[in-house]
């Protein structure tokens, strides 16, 4: 018999970054330093790699805002690459977004572009990461429901730790900071 899976979340959300940078990664630190800099308040909550939507559901009880499903997205011939932030409850249909955004035949973009535009691994693809898109070559779309939330739940550029941010400080400190403008659609 397959032994059992547990996952651990650190039941104690902790406002800001972490008090030692040791053991986190580079673009994890990055992450937390432009926050900062940018006088973005967060709360944050550490945890195992959040690899499946139960995961991500013990992560919603302790940090205390619904799963926000991050997308990774291109168009069939791979000229153009979308980042879709939707309710982890929505399901992704493409034909309910293809005809919103002018663009068809959208699929999940291989996670070789992923680590090469926002230098992400899959499973944690995050708003944080658009950084990294000096070109602008990644274009946000933000499903209405998560445009009209109040908070904004992502990861910081690694998926064991969960960042809670107003998300009135990601449209106007942070998406202007790192010059993208989202497009809003409704799922």
């Amino acid at each position: 018999m397959p032994e059992e899976k547990t996952f651990r979340v650190d039941p104690s959300p902790v406002k800001g970054r972490p008090v030692s940078n040791d053991g986190l990664l580079e673009k994890e630190i990055l992450t937390y330093d432009l926050l900062d800099s940018l006088g973005i308040e967060y709360t944050r909550v550490t945890h195992d790699h959040a690899d499946t939507i139960e995961d991500c559901i013990e992560v919603e009880k302790v940090i205390g805002v619904h799963i926000c499903k991050n997308l990774f997205l291109c168009n069939r011939q791979m000229t153009k690459f979308y980042m879709l932030m939707l309710p982890g409850n929505k399901p992704f249909k493409t034909k309910d977004i293809t005809h919103q955004i002018g663009s068809s035949r959208l699929s999940f973009a291989p996670a070789d572009k992923l680590l090469e535009m926002l230098d992400l691994t899959p499973g944690s693809v995050s708003i944080m990461a658009l950084r990294n898109d000096k070109d602008n070559a990644v274009q946000l779309i933000l499903d209405r429901e998560i445009y009209e939330s109040e908070y904004v739940r992502c990861h910081p550029c690694i998926n064991t730790a969960t960042l809670k941010i107003k998300t009135k400080d990601i449209l106007e400190k942070y998406l202007p900071f790192v010059h993208h403008e989202p497009i809003i659609v409704d799922l």
